[in-house]
């Protein structure tokens, strides 16, 4: 039977965002989503870590290289996520509502297949928000 090791990758990026309904007016807005609401937006600096799960390989003792790792949490996250407005310029993000939750589902999406190239799978997703507030993703659960 095979062992099986979990490692995780942090890693950080910058983002504005606003949550807004357009099915609902600016009231229930409002009252919903209160000052993230905003019209001029507001941002978050968000704290990232992909961790995947695989054996170790028997020539290196890696399931996954960590510099594999980051190069592909950098291509695929943190260069079209950083210093960007998520509802104007993510295209995996236009017509969702730019939640935490919705977000770590679609940084998900981006992650899987490269991680697959390897000998290991994407195993979970935390997302933080802020140092208070955080979202755990599993994958289609």
């Amino acid at each position: 039977m095979e062992k099986k090791v979990y490692i995780t990758r942090r890693a950080r990026f910058n983002a504005a965002h606003k949550l807004w309904n357009p099915r609902w007016d600016e009231q229930k807005n409002q009252e919903i989503f209160g000052k993230c609401s905003n019209h001029n937006w507001h941002g978050h600096n968000y704290e990232l870590h992909v961790t995947v799960k695989g054996s170790p390989n028997i020539d290196t003792g890696y399931c996954m290289d960590m510099k594999d790792l980051s190069d592909i949490i950098k291509e695929f996250i943190e260069e079209p996520l950083d210093h960007k407005n998520l509802n104007l310029d993510v295209p995996w993000m236009h017509g969702k509502l730019a939640s935490t939750e919705n977000l770590v589902i679609e940084i998900w999406n981006q992650l899987e297949d490269p991680i697959l190239n390897y000998d290991c799978e994407l195993h979970a997703i935390r997302l933080y928000e802020t140092e208070n507030n955080y979202v755990d993703y599993y994958g289609g659960q």
